[in-house]
């Protein structure tokens, strides 16, 4: 009898290491879960994430330092098993941001690239990952090396209003699961005079 217990025993904690094993797999990709490994709270906190004004350079120097919390990773190459694509546009008293979205965010030379990075000027954000994470719009800011929160980016704090296809958002952007085409727009102090609902994706090739 005693073998027929421990035996029991056996099987049912070799069932819990399973199915943690499973939960936690699952929890990495699932709806409303973050790639990141550190909490949202903490991102600002990161080393090169600064909170000034426009314009912004993606931030090198400390990179490699902020991937690992990020959860990203340094790539040698693009990933393209989950590939999807963003417009972000942001806006101070009614005028884009002075140098935008610039290109290369999440590129450093030659060295690596990330699973969110920019090419150009023209805003896309590009996920390109080995499998499919819900990456967050609070990841990429910073990486870029920028100060976002539910009250300000950068150093701009006054009255900050985000958008997701036009339609006003509640809440934290830091916590917005990228997906594919959607038009964000960060907006603070005067709004300009029409909201972007929509990005010419055909136009631009994705």
């Amino acid at each position: 009898m005693g073998w027929v217990l421990g035996g029991a025993g056996i099987a049912i904690a070799a069932i819990a290491v399973v199915l943690v094993l499973v939960l936690r797999d699952n929890g990495s990709s699932g709806s409303g879960k973050t790639s990141a490994n550190a909490p949202v709270a903490s991102w600002n906190s990161l080393p090169g994430v600064t909170k000034k004004k426009a314009p912004w350079a993606p931030e090198y120097a400390n990179l490699s330092e902020r991937l690992e919390p990020l959860g990203l990773n340094a790539l040698s190459q693009e990933q393209l098993a989950f590939h999807i694509h963003q417009h972000l546009d942001i806006f101070v008293d009614g005028k884009r941001v002075p140098g935008g979205v610039p290109p290369f965010i999440g590129i450093n030379d030659d060295s690596y690239i990330t699973e969110l990075h920019t090419h150009s000027t023209d805003g896309i954000v590009h996920v390109e990952s080995a499998r499919k994470l819900d990456f967050t719009l609070g990841q990429f800011f910073a990486e870029w090396g920028v100060f976002l929160n539910r009250r300000c980016v950068g150093a701009y704090c006054n009255g900050l209003k985000w958008y997701v296809n036009g339609v006003r958002q509640t809440g934290n952007p830091q916590k917005l699961v990228l997906k594919d085409h959607q038009e964000i727009a960060i907006v603070v102090g005067k709004p300009p005079k029409k909201i972007p609902a929509t990005f010419a994706w055909a136009a631009n090739g994705v």
